[in-house]
């Protein structure tokens, strides 16, 4: 009796050790992995939320770029870190969505995350470089057409990810052979569009607005069901011609499997509060983005259901990595 007694003192000193560390919780700086280049959507919009939601959850939070291969290299050392909270990850449409599919031998699966919030949803855009003369999706389609011999390609932050997997749609519609060029990121891929290394991008629409707003861009299409606020002049790809192709790109925080669900809870009620501030959601607006800001399973439903779907797409464009 004396034993079971004794036993049952351990397990209350325990849980209550737990919930001390829970409520302590975060002791120390949280490292947040961006499994892509500076320069494009996932690190501009983590960027943007970083000291913000550091504040919210009373500590700093340490952005740490990871890119390459397709998002992979990021959300590999995401998933060697331990499930403490101290490390998490801005998942996204690419590594945490189509990869699944597209991807023979995949280094990870998806319960190997523990989901956390959707942050931000964008559509995609199809820019071209404004010193080329097409001023529409149909000029652009009829002079690759009528060039069978010419050098045309479009440019990507890498094999399997949304840009890229746009573009594959893209040059499905359409009926075109093009070349893919992946880039390390976006940032790389829009230089090599300024450069005029590359005939387009299908890119998200935060990290090409600066540069269609400059002149520097000319905006052709963009993949959601209706025009975007901000560049109310630019059609739908419905629009311009291509039908069946509505793209949303997205990001989210993930954790490895395993992080408590009382940190998890913490994390997203602070990306909440923030993405809830009048400054941020301007700022999300004047990107072209919705805020998320749901629980964990909510993020966690909309990425099987995106899996789902991306699935179907990669099947149809018989796409298939190693």
């Amino acid at each position: 009796m004396k034993t079971l007694i004794r036993a049952c003192a351990l397990a209350v000193a325990a849980l209550g050790l737990s919930a001390h560390v829970m409520a302590a919780w975060p002791e120390r700086p949280v490292t947040l992995i961006v499994p892509a280049a500076p320069g494009g959507t996932t690190d501009i919009t983590a960027r943007l939320l970083s000291e913000k939601l550091g504040a919210a959850l009373g500590t700093t939070v340490v952005i740490e770029n990871r890119a390459g291969a397709a998002g992979i290299i990021g959300t590999q050392a995401l998933l060697r870190s331990a499930p403490d909270g101290y490390t998490i990850g801005f998942g996204n449409i690419g590594p945490n969505g189509i990869n699944y599919s597209l991807y023979k031998n995949l280094p990870y699966k998806s319960t190997d995350f523990a989901p956390i919030t959707l942050v931000i949803s964008v559509p995609n855009i199809l820019v071209i470089n404004s010193k080329l003369p097409y001023k529409s999706v149909k000029d652009l389609v009829d002079s690759i057409k009528n060039d069978p011999k010419g050098n045309y390609s479009f440019g990507s932050p890498g094999t399997g990810q949304s840009p890229h997997m746009s573009s594959e749609m893209f040059s499905q519609r359409t009926g075109l052979t093009l070349t893919h060029v992946p880039y390390k990121g976006m940032g790389p891929a829009v230089a090599a569009l300024l450069g005029e290394q590359v005939t387009f991008i299908i890119d998200n629409l935060p990290s090409s607005i600066p540069f269609i707003r400059s002149g520097q861009f000319r905006a052709l299409a963009i993949t959601g069901e209706q025009r975007s606020p901000q560049l109310p002049d630019v059609p739908t790809m419905a629009e311009a011609g291509i039908k069946d192709m509505v793209v949303t790109a997205w990001f989210g925080f993930v954790a490895p499997a395993g992080t408590p669900a009382e940190v998890i809870n913490k994390i997203q009620q602070a990306t909440k509060k923030v993405l809830e501030m009048p400054d941020i959601k301007q700022r999300f607006a004047e990107m072209g983005g919705t805020p998320g800001g749901g629980t964990p399973a909510e993020f966690g439903a909309f990425m099987e259901k995106e899996q789902a779907s991306w699935r179907k797409i990669v099947e149809m464009a018989k796409l298939q990595m190693e």
